[in-house]
């Protein structure tokens, strides 16, 4: 599923491309990844219209125009991108905005999630309620998060409400890397942990947002998550698999003890 770094990719990477250009022509071959939309009020609402800087918050990518601001959540299977005119299609394309130069199109296999068109007021109803940027919280506020809490640890990285832009895999990551169980309890975690939790955030985000992705580096639990039976990276001990918010949780436990 992506997350933040997939986002904060292609936000970057349309940003080069889409800022002053003019939606020409709106092609919808799906009208399912429409979420508040038609496909005819699709085409009437945007065309005609500029893009502006594209924005982030969390796992939303924020398009906006000098008419209406274009929301995507790309759920699990979603893929926004910008290529020249004459570039094959990938597959499961769902919409095509002809621009002056190029098109952006978007591609999604499953459509679990989608597109909405709102106006400015519109964003913050769509998007509900955002904790702060994982990406750019201060440590203040991510202490003061965390020491707030209840329950266990990966169930607070990937509520959204709290801290918005972590899911599955990085949230196990994370905690791998901070060498903190993810099913432990919030409660017994310390200051020294808080805060190489956070500093292990930031250093995981980085690096990962230079790649686009979460990377399946050698030293990174990200690169045996699809091992039939995983061993850490770092002490070969052979990982746990478990519940967490009814998500599938990764760690070690001998590097990540309760």
């Amino acid at each position: 599923m992506p997350e933040l770094p997939d986002v904060e990719g292609w936000r970057r990477a349309l940003a080069k491309e889409l800022p002053g250009q003019r939606i020409k022509h709106v092609t919808v071959t799906d009208g399912g990844i429409l979420r508040n939309a038609t496909p005819q009020s699709a085409v009437r609402r945007l065309v005609g219209h500029r893009f502006g800087e594209p924005g982030r918050v969390g796992k939303w990518l924020i398009l906006p125009t000098d008419g209406p601001v274009l929301l995507i959540h790309s759920g699990m299977t979603g893929h926004p991108y910008f290529t020249s005119s004459s570039q094959a299609r990938e597959a499961h394309e769902r919409l095509t905005l002809t621009l002056d130069q190029g098109e952006f199109r978007y591609a999604d296999l499953r459509k679990l999630r989608g597109l909405w068109i709102v106006d400015d007021v519109g964003v913050p109803v769509v998007i509900g309620s955002q904790g702060p940027d994982a990406l750019s919280i201060e440590w203040e506020s991510f202490a003061n998060i965390l020491q707030g809490k209840r329950g266990i640890l990966k169930s607070a990285l990937m509520d959204q409400s709290v801290l918005a832009g972590l899911g599955n895999m990085l949230s196990d990551e994370i905690c791998w890397q901070a060498r903190l169980s993810p099913i432990g309890a919030i409660a017994n975690l310390d200051d020294a942990d808080i805060r190489r939790l956070y500093l292990t955030m930031r250093r995981v985000l980085r690096t990962a947002v230079r790649h686009g992705r979460i990377p399946r580096l050698r030293s990174w639990l990200s690169s045996v998550r699809t091992v039939p039976d995983p061993a850490c990276p770092r002490c070969g001990t052979p990982l746990h698999r478990g519940r967490a918010s009814g998500r599938t949780a990764l760690w070690c436990p001998s590097c990540q003890p309760r």
